[in-house]
């Protein structure tokens, strides 16, 4: 387990109440704002702060358009995909092991409020 994985492994995050703010993240940089309940707990990655801001940004726009787990993953991977390259792979669900190969730098597990992401680059 890497240093990075460490330090994240577990944090959990809160996002404060609506604020007036354009930006999606906080000053502090460290939950997103405009999303008040939304419970983000990173449970394990190999991935730079700013690419994990991202990736729980993405998800949480994601399930506000879908409903269905196997279509929010679709637009995690596709986001995913177009803005860093592929080959990115999604998974979304409350009930589901793995155990996955990827490229260093590019792994996240977190949960937003009930539901699992697991969001990895490889291929």
């Amino acid at each position: 387990m890497t240093e990075e994985s460490k330090r994240n492994g577990g944090r959990a995050l809160v996002a404060p109440p609506l604020t007036t703010s354009d930006d999606r993240l906080s000053s502090s940089g460290s939950v997103p704002v405009g999303v008040p309940g939304k419970k983000i707990v990173i449970k394990s990655a190999d991935m730079k702060e700013d690419m994990q801001k991202e990736a729980v940004d993405v998800a949480i726009a994601a399930f506000e358009k879908h409903n269905v787990e196997k279509d929010v993953a679709e637009n995690i991977k596709k986001v995913f995909d177009k803005k860093h390259g592929p080959t990115w792979h999604c998974i979304v669900g409350k009930n589901f092991g793995s155990y996955v190969t990827h490229e260093t730098n590019h792994f996240v597990y977190f949960y937003l409020d009930s539901k699992a992401v697991l969001l990895f680059k490889s291929g």
